[in-house]
């Protein structure tokens, strides 16, 4: 079938929309017409470094409604409405202990930009098209998934703009709220205002956190964080010392912290303001070869810990259902973060995301 793709043909070329044609749904495979996708950084993180051979379709935030499904698939029907996250393959060690996010097979099914059997789904005029980006490429109309991609969304919940939830938002409230599993009364530093780190704020607002920094330097932003639930914010330009700045806040330092930003002077910065026992969680994607922060002598001395996160440790299936239902509730508001931009504004969107103007984009179709 013919569709209209979101095609990313190389670093420093904008998206091209372009009629592809889309392959027909496998016996595993589920068709979905994509009516949100959300922009996330790892999104432009690949297209720049072409970390899938263009030309190719990326997007993982997308949501829509089921048209199609293979002959093997019996977790959704059409008309199903659906989000779509990240694929696992559901049959190793860490799938099978609900750690979906470090599925033994999660580079594969995710960041190859072809089926299993090495096949694209996609061409365009003759020639081969990445797809399965996240086991989805959902910067298109349609998109082909997969059972263990989706999670049915209840008809309350606007379905525009729940694709997020599939993975900046779960990694940034499931990073809290899973990962380090921050408990009630606990503190918690946040470095990076973005809408991973938002979610980051509202996840320990969730889990009743008693001090809740966020380290920010657009100051629209730092005043949304205090609406989440933020106790403290800081503004890291006029902090000079970061660590210090946590400490005139908490003496004796965080019992969490969580970056967003990837910067490693931000990271060295985060140790320094570590409680004795304290959990440093790491989300933000570095420059290639960056070493663990900290010193070693340090952290053996005040028993800290740096962890690597990845998608907040969800179990989708589990965890997309509790953060709707926080939705619903008015604990998680992620819809204030977003802004929505048609489909065909793509590149528009991206640079205002980029350039500060809009905190969280979704595309629309």
């Amino acid at each position: 079938m013919k569709i209209t793709a979101a095609v990313a043909e190389g670093t420093g070329k904008p998206f091209a929309l372009k009629s592809v044609e889309l392959g027909a749904p496998k016996d595993d495979e589920i068709l979905v017409r994509v009516v949100g996708v959300g922009v996330c950084h790892t999104d432009i993180v690949f297209k720049e470094g072409q970390m899938i051979a263009p030309p190719a379709v990326l997007g993982h935030e997308g949501s829509g409604i089921v048209e199609a499904v293979g002959a093997g698939v019996t977790k959704v029907t059409v008309g199903d409405r659906v989000a779509m996250t990240f694929r696992s393959c559901g049959a190793c060690q860490r799938c099978d202990s609900g750690d979906a996010a470090y599925c033994h097979t999660m580079p594969m099914l995710n960041y190859a930009g072809r089926r299993t059997d090495g096949s694209t789904p996609l061409t365009c005029e003759g020639v081969d098209v990445g797809s399965n980006f996240f086991g989805q490429s959902s910067f298109a109309t349609h998109a082909l998934t997969y059972e263990r991609n989706v999670v049915k969304v209840p008809d309350d919940i606007p379905l525009e703009i729940i694709g997020p939830l599939g993975c900046g938002i779960q990694t940034g409230a499931g990073g809290v709220m899973r990962s380090l599993a921050c408990p009630a009364g606990s503190t918690l530093l946040v470095t990076g205002g973005g809408p991973v780190g938002l979610s980051a704020v509202m996840g320990g607002k969730i889990q009743g956190c008693s001090t809740i920094i966020l380290v920010e330097p657009h100051e629209a932003r730092r005043k949304l964080a205090l609406e989440f639930g933020a106790t403290h914010v800081i503004d890291p330009n006029a902090a000079g010392d970061l660590a210090a700045a946590v400490r005139a806040i908490l003496p004796i330092g965080v019992d969490y912290a969580f970056d967003t930003t990837g910067v490693p002077a931000v990271q060295a910065a985060v140790m320094g303001a570590l409680a004795p026992k304290g959990v440093f969680g790491i989300v933000g994607i570095s420059p290639p070869g960056t070493p663990l922060p900290g010193d070693v002598n340090t952290a053996m001395t005040f028993g800290h810990s740096v962890k690597g996160i990845i998608e907040g440790d969800s179990d989708p299936d589990v965890f997309l259902p509790e953060l709707m239902d926080h939705f619903r509730a008015g604990r998680l508001p992620f819809d204030r973060m977003i802004r929505t931009f048609p489909f065909d504004q793509i590149n528009e969107a991206i640079a205002a995301q980029h350039h500060g103007e809009c905190i969280k984009v979704v595309l629309v179709m």
